[in-house]
């Protein structure tokens, strides 16, 4: 025979039924929790950097390869076709102006000299047959022209007694006709013998102008070779140091040939390079800083930019504020960046791996929590420091600043 439940025993029952329940819940609550924490993606804090974002200035900047060269180096070239005889001065030693660096051999020079000194002298004995012959020309139309004159007086007189025996009737018209025919020639051939005068007077003074060329280009001549025989003793203008020098004994050099390079060290400056592509975006005293190692920069400008391109480079020097800086020295690589605007009191953050060069990108910001959130931010002009932020971030945020390439995707990490 059924009996009826007592009220206590039913709510003692359901109680039982709802802590089940909850349990259930709570189970399901937990393992949801833990498996989420298993399958989210976590960064150890050890293998990630960060850096905050703070208040700076930020210089948009190119960046070129640099290297550190003289403030002043002198190139000695060789004056004459010779050989090398002897070298005085080995690399790296001190050089005064007129000490000699190296001989060249002078014998085929002096041969030289000789043979023009030779064919001066010829020139000149030239010159002096020229004025010979040339007097005696002048001589003979002088005496032609003084011997017309003579002839045309006398023709003068001739016509002069013709027309006075005409007048008393012991001439004829027909000799006084002959008689004017016969003035009237003469004075053309002396008027012909005058302009002819005139003509050789001229050209003798071209022919001895001439002449007085030849003679003067060829003593030139004499002097400059002179004096490239007294520079065969190869020597330098500017003090320093010898940086290089041609110490091949017996070698031929062609005239114009380098034999030497004298470099003053005391004074630096830099030559870089640039990819062609940022040429328009460079110009003349637009400054530069130029990184010689882990916190050694100077400060300087663009000097001088060279016209030509040469495979896809642009090459630049640029002088320095700090040109006799200890760090300095000859050939030494730098990096070299030429600033093209310059941002004052804005937020930044230091360049790292996580910039990828656009203006709009995520990243990923450390929270109070210990994760890290993605957030889209928008950047400005960089450099190798810093990248500025126009917006998504604030001063004081810590920023992974480190390689993340690989949760792009990840709206939130973990950080162990």
């Amino acid at each position: 025979m059924d009996r009826v439940i007592s009220t206590s025993t039913q709510r003692r029952r359901q109680a039982r039924s709802w802590l089940l329940g909850l349990g259930a819940l709570a189970v399901l609550l937990a393992g949801g929790l833990g498996l989420r924490s298993v399958l989210q993606p976590s960064l150890r804090r050890a293998d990630i950097l960060t850096a905050p974002v703070e208040t700076g200035d930020v210089d948009a900047a190119l960046t070129a390869a640099g290297t550190i060269i003289p403030g002043r180096e002198a190139v000695i070239t060789s004056p004459i076709l010779s050989t090398i005889r002897r070298v005085a001065l080995a690399v790296g030693a001190q050089v005064q102006p007129g000490q000699t660096i190296l001989e060249l051999d002078k014998d085929l020079a002096a041969s030289s000299l000789a043979k023009l000194d030779d064919e001066q002298l010829r020139n000149q004995n030239k010159n002096s047959q020229l004025q010979l012959t040339l007097e005696r020309n002048l001589t003979d139309l002088q005496a032609l022209q003084q011997a017309q004159e003579l002839k045309v007086s006398s023709l003068q007189s001739a016509l002069r007694d013709e027309q006075h025996l005409l007048a008393i009737g012991g001439g004829t018209a027909e000799a006084v006709r002959q008689a004017e025919l016969n003035l009237r020639v003469a004075r053309l051939e002396a008027a012909r013998l005058q302009r002819q005068l005139a003509n050789q007077r001229q050209a003798n003074a071209a022919d001895r102008r001439e002449l007085g060329y030849t003679v003067s280009m060829q003593q030139r001549s004499i002097g400059e070779l002179a004096t490239k025989l007294r520079q065969a003793d190869i020597s330098s203008q500017l003090p320093g140091v010898l940086t290089w020098v041609n110490d091949n004994l017996g070698t031929t050099v062609q005239a114009g040939d380098a034999l030497a390079r004298v470099a003053d060290l005391s004074r630096f400056r830099v030559r870089a390079t640039l990819s062609d592509a940022y040429a328009d975006q460079l110009h003349p005293g637009d400054a530069v800083l130029v990184r010689l190692g882990p916190g050694t920069d100077l400060r300087g400008t663009v000097a001088s930019i060279s016209p030509a391109v040469d495979k896809g480079v642009v090459t630049f020097y640029a002088t320095l504020q700090q040109d006799h800086h200890p760090a300095l020295r000859a050939n030494l690589r730098a990096d070299v960046f030429v600033v093209t605007r310059a941002h004052r009191g804005v937020l930044r953050l230091k360049n790292g791996p996580f910039y990828q060069g656009g203006q709009e990108q995520p990243v990923f910001v450390l929270t109070e929590g210990g994760r890290v959130v993605r957030r889209v931010v928008r950047f400005g002009d960089s450099n190798a420091d810093y990248v500025q932020v126009l917006s998504g971030l604030r001063a004081g945020e810590e920023v992974v600043v480190s390689d993340t390439k690989s949760f792009v995707d990840t709206p939130e990490l973990r950080v162990e």
